[in-house]
């Protein structure tokens, strides 16, 4: 059956890999940093583009390639570009995007590390940044300036859920000439693909629920079309964000059970979401599934599913919060999401806690916020956990 026939789960095990010489199941393990050349010509040809032949694997990798391919079809994209890390990704597509005396639109609420390396490192050298509530599209008008090159969007946010209308900010984008970006994480291209919407460039990190094992870190980029994919492959390359092959076989591996593994913590987080929603010491819940949530027909129509991650505020801040979080048995008390255990954090504290007071402010990162992903585990024993916990609070 030809590929594009095939639908989402028979791609996640067939997409990408050439067939092996030896007929093995898997993508082999090309653990070498260094290709020999067939001739001084092959070689030439090679470093010149005319040649499709490994050089070294900073450049590019077998192992590496498959995966590459693999998360491009599931995304619908042109091409993909792995990196060590989510963050690897984000530092790529600031460096090949903008230059001294651009300006980006971000959402205030976006991963802290990722607001964090533009804020105390690229505005060193004259890349300017706003930061606003994407989820209302007059705030991006506002912020869009003329030398604006990049919007920068993530949705829905971490951690607060909001939800930013892709087909909008596409719309928008194009009439100046904007290069839009979506980190997908949260989602994976299971439950949402921004390039069908006309987004330019997706990313993840692939140490989330791609992957799915919390055993690796490790980012991607697709792009929708092959210039901006040169232009962001020769960024990474130059930087050395490269992959590791045994990193790509991982998440390989890990990425044949995403459907399976989003459909369980799914149907888990609408019951856990549920649970809170009706919780006298829950003072609010933000998630996709619930119809409270402020963008819920937005979710539906964007997105295929609401996902297994949650917001929610606890009545007594700050110190509820940690009572909630010092109590728990069952989740971890960690960072990350997307792996089969439920994971707890405390963003201000922790993923969001370089941020300032004020920019917390702005993005809704309150000292009673909570941030649950759940997890596989069966969600009676979720709930019990959050039950025993919440009772101490």
């Amino acid at each position: 059956m030809a590929l594009d026939k095939m639908g989402f789960n028979s791609k996640l095990i067939h997409a990408g890999a050439d067939k092996d010489q030896f007929g093995s199941a898997t993508v082999p393990i090309y653990q070498t940093s260094t290709f020999g050349f067939k001739s001084a010509d092959d070689g030439a040809k090679c470093f010149s583009g005319e040649n499709d032949g490994f050089i070294y694997t900073r450049i590019g990798n077998p192992t590496i390639q498959a995966l590459e391919r693999q998360i491009a079809i599931l995304e619908g994209g042109f091409g993909g570009i792995a990196t060590a890390s989510g963050m690897g990704a984000i530092s790529t597509i600031y460096m090949g995007l903008l230059k001294q005396g651009d300006h980006m639109v971000s959402t205030n609420a976006v991963y802290g590390p990722s607001r964090v390396v533009m804020e105390s490192y690229f505005s060193k050298f004259g890349v300017e940044s706003t930061y606003i509530t994407t989820s209302n599209i007059d705030n991006i008008k506002k912020a869009i300036k003329p030398n604006t090159k990049v919007l920068y969007i993530e949705t829905p946010t971490n951690p607060t859920m909001e939800i930013t209308d892709l087909e909008a900010c596409v719309a928008l984008a194009r009439e100046h000439n904007i290069i839009t970006v979506v980190d997908n994480t949260f989602c994976s291209p299971y439950l949402q693909r921004p390039l069908e919407f006309g987004i330019d460039v997706v990313l993840h990190s692939m140490t989330k629920f791609i992957n799915g094992h919390a055993d690796i870190v490790a980012g991607m980029i697709v792009t929708r079309n092959e210039e901006l994919c040169k232009v962001l492959r020769s960024a990474m390359v130059n930087m050395g964000c490269n992959m590791d092959p045994h990193q790509a076989y991982l998440v390989l591996r890990g990425v044949k059970t995403l459907a399976i593994r989003v459909e369980r913590a799914q149907q888990n987080a609408i019951k856990v979401a549920e649970y809170l929603e009706n919780h006298p010491k829950v003072e609010w819940v933000k998630y996709p599934g619930l119809k409270s949530h402020p963008q819920y027909k937005l979710a539906q129509k964007q997105m295929d599913g609401p996902g297994a991650m949650i917001s929610f505020e606890l009545k007594g801040g700050f110190n509820a919060g940690k009572t909630l979080m010092d109590n728990v048995k069952l989740a971890m008390l960690a960072v990350s999401l997307g792996g089969v255990e439920t994971l707890i954090q405390h963003p201000a504290s922790m993923t969001h806690s370089k941020l300032s007071a004020e920019a917390k402010e702005k993005a809704n990162i309150t000292q009673g916020l909570v941030r649950f992903a759940v997890g596989i585990e069966d969600v009676e024993d979720i709930i019990a956990d959050l039950d025993q916990a919440l009772a101490k609070v």
